[in-house]
């Protein structure tokens, strides 16, 4: 499959995408849109610190009830998600009600589930704080939790009703979040075209505070959510096309269920990474299984995994940890039957869906992720 114009107008899809200059003017017109009784405010602790202040002075605000969890992914669980019902449930929210989730993909992952479920459905709006979740996690109706120790086991496709973009919320991360989020961005280039490509590949990451490659990024931010955007639009269930978004996940998220469990007695410690620095290093493995599977160019490989070990370096997963790695693989969501399946590719916009591999192929992809960058 090969998609050149990827590219289309958002209004194409039920769920509203703005790109906000005027935050809260669109938020104002978000909410009265849903006619709500009642407004309620998710947060997490960063967001509470460092997003809420920027539109709690907002007059649509001003009967709002702020509901915080704890901030970061291993809190994107049951107790989480009951805090939230509960919340609801004691400031009176009926099915007429709006809930605004401000934060990043772990809080718009939950925030809209809990909606979703909450007396069957209230609806929402996301407004994503940070690269991650404008590019990826706000967009395309996908909600959950992690459960039983592995990512977004429980959830259900739900859009949220206006999704409001300010890139402006950028200047509130640190670098490693910003690069979480260009690694979705890269993934996007991938199965958009070569120009796209080429573009991620040449931005100046190491520059990120200048203003004028703030402005840039804002530019490839709008590309990448487009992208993402028309594959939803012809696909929203994942029946198909849909499947193209999972470049680099199979392993990825196998990668960041690994690196939040406890190791085996006498392996090192394991430190938990930000979900698209797993990512970069799945888009490594899976373009390596693309080359020997499916021709995907060696070169293009090699400048994809050259530019990802130097923003992103090396997991520390050891050939000991194959077999586990494998293990969480076989919990992947796209699966059938018990066989892992893969998003590859043939080239730069050319996707090969439902692809497979042997073990043995999956720890080479592995050993040269390690050792062939």
């Amino acid at each position: 499959m090969h998609f050149p114009h990827l590219f289309v107008s958002l209004h194409l899809m039920r769920q509203r995408i703005t790109f906000s200059q005027k935050l809260e003017q669109e938020l104002t017109e978000a909410i009265s849109t849903c006619k709500p009784d009642r407004l309620f405010v998710l947060t997490d602790a960063n967001t509470h610190r460092c997003c809420w202040p920027a539109i709690s002075s907002f007059d649509c605000l001003s009967d709002a009830v702020v509901i915080s969890i704890p901030a970061g992914d291993i809190h994107k669980d049951l107790q989480s998600l009951s805090h939230v019902w509960q919340q609801l449930q004691q400031g009176g929210a009926t099915r007429h009600s709006l809930m605004v989730c401000l934060g990043g993909g772990m809080l718009t992952d939950l925030g809209g589930f809990a909606a979703s479920t909450f007396k069957r459905g209230i609806k929402f709006v996301n407004i994503p704080t940070t690269l991650l979740a404008m590019v990826d996690a706000s967009v395309g109706g996908k909600t959950g939790i992690n459960f039983g120790g592995l990512k977004n086991e429980i959830g259900v496709f739900s859009e949220a009703e206006t999704v409001i973009i300010d890139t402006r919320f950028l200047q509130t991360l640190d670098r490693e979040n910003l690069l979480s989020g260009y690694a979705e961005m890269l993934k996007h280039s991938l199965i958009g075209d070569l120009q796209m490509w080429s573009c991620h590949l040449l931005f100046p990451l190491d520059e990120l505070d200048q203003p004028e490659q703030l402005q840039q990024l804002q530019q490839l931010v709008e590309e990448s959510v487009k992208v993402k955007a028309r594959i939803v639009q012809e696909d929203p269930r994942e029946q198909g096309l849909r499947k193209a978004l999972n470049l680099g996940h199979t392993f990825g998220h196998a990668i960041e269920e690994w690196s939040m469990r406890e190791p085996r007695p006498g392996q090192p410690g394991r430190t938990p990474l930000l979900h698209g620095y797993a990512v970069a290093y799945g888009l490594v493995c899976e373009l390596y299984l693309s080359a020997v599977k499916c021709g995907f160019p060696t070169d293009k490989l090699r400048q994809t995994a050259t530019f990802i070990r130097h923003h992103y370096g090396m997991p520390a997963v050891t050939c000991h940890d194959y077999d586990e790695l494998i293990g969480l693989m076989k919990h992947d969501k796209k699966n059938v039957g018990g066989t892992i399946n893969f998003t590859l590719l043939a080239d730069i916009g050319h996707l090969q869906l439902n692809q497979t591999a042997t073990a043995e192929e999956i720890k080479e992809a592995l050993d040269f992720l390690r050792e062939g960058m």
